[in-house]
């Protein structure tokens, strides 16, 4: 893999409605990440593309169906795919999710939370261990939003997230909208959460919107969609990472729905630069 840059950097989700504008944008956008099970049946027409657009700017790769946070080992054919993709268009970077996909035989269609426990820590850690050895580096590891909190857990999201972090050596791929929405639907202060994270080890940052739904007893649930614009109070959040964390950071706003024109979506690359920016101030004053 690629080395990755130096200083902050801040892209897209690439995705085949947003490809035109991300092009004709060069000059404002630093990065793409791309989903990595969309490609892995890519034929060698669509892998040379791959390549182009790696040659054109920095590529990451997220996969979303590995399921790394269980305590059942990810499958081998699944890592060897992910493996062959990495060697065919270098991206810099791999993440995937703390969540599982499957059980039992049976695929769930969804990313959904595991029992935070001591047993699933160790799973997880196990299954990134697998991971690095078959790709031949580790994943990041991303948050995830749920809309339950998982049942038979014995420890809290952040310090589960820490335990994984810790154990495994995996930098976080910190996803600010999964942070706040929990956050809220759990009667925590996000900002609180924020810090309670192991946010020396935050390499990469998502920012996505939601929108609020009906809960059980008319309680309301903030769902994680990627089909709103990223809200106030992320941009917020990420301010006060920028404030906490001096280290590079790249930044990804995902968008899967309810395309806006581009320079909409540019004014949103705008926004996370500028509150990036106000965080990295206040820490240095």
């Amino acid at each position: 893999m690629r080395q990755l840059s130096a200083g902050d950097r801040f892209g897209f989700g690439w995705r085949p409605e947003l490809a035109a504008g991300i092009l004709a944008h060069l000059d404002r956008v630093d990065v793409v990440e791309l989903i990595a099970e969309d490609h892995f049946g890519a034929g060698r027409t669509a892998l040379r593309a791959l390549r182009t657009l790696s040659a054109q700017l920095p590529v990451l790769l997220h996969g979303v169906a590995l399921g790394l946070a269980s305590t059942v080992p990810v499958e081998t054919r699944r890592l060897d795919r992910m493996a062959r993709l990495i060697e065919a268009i270098g991206p810099e970077s791999w993440s995937e999710h703390l969540a599982f996909t499957r059980g039992g035989g049976v695929e769930i269609g969804h990313l959904a939370a595991p029992p935070r426990s001591a047993a699933s820590v160790e799973g997880a850690c196990r299954n990134l261990d697998a991971a690095r050895r078959i790709t031949g580096s580790l994943p990041s590891v991303e948050n995830i939003a749920t809309l339950i909190d998982p049942p038979a857990s014995t420890m809290g999201e952040a310090a589960w997230i820490d335990a994984i972090i810790r154990g495994s050596g995996a930098l976080l791929l910190l996803d600010l909208h999964n942070l706040y929405a929990n956050a809220v639907n759990f009667g925590q202060d996000p900002r609180q959460l924020l810090r309670r994270l192991p946010l020396d080890r935050v390499g990469m940052v998502h920012l996505s919107g939601g929108h609020w739904i009906e809960g059980p007893m008319g309680a309301r649930r903030l769902l994680d969609d990627h089909i709103h614009d990223v809200p106030p109070e992320v941009f917020e959040l990420l301010t006060e990472l920028g404030r906490l964390a001096p280290q590079p950071l790249t930044i990804i706003i995902e968008r899967d729905g309810h395309y806006p024109g581009f320079a909409h979506l540019l004014a949103q690359l705008d926004a996370a630069r500028a509150a990036l920016a106000l965080g990295r101030q206040a820490a240095a004053a």
